[in-house]
């Protein structure tokens, strides 16, 4: 997935979450499923971000960027902040 597609996969991941926020203020969804899906679309996010730091880490670095790949949800949840 390139930097471009990855970005927009972003950009629709943050419109999900807007729209499920949305379905949550009109009471068409509990706040249990919206957590649920919530943690759904943030850990997507997480692997989106990640993707994005390791290809511009190898191209900063004289590597293909096109070598990087999106890692488990596991992996990258598990990085100490």
């Amino acid at each position: 997935m390139s930097e471009h597609d990855t970005l927009g996969t972003v950009r629709s991941l943050v419109d999900q979450e807007h729209q499920l926020r949305q379905k949550r203020l009109a009471g068409e969804i509990d706040s249990q499923e919206e957590r649920a899906q919530l943690q759904s679309l943030e850990e997507a996010l997480d692997q989106c971000w990640d993707l994005l730091r390791q290809r511009r880490a190898k191209s900063e670095f004289g590597g293909n960027p096109e070598d990087a790949a999106a890692r488990p949800v596991k992996t990258v949840e598990g990085y100490l902040q």
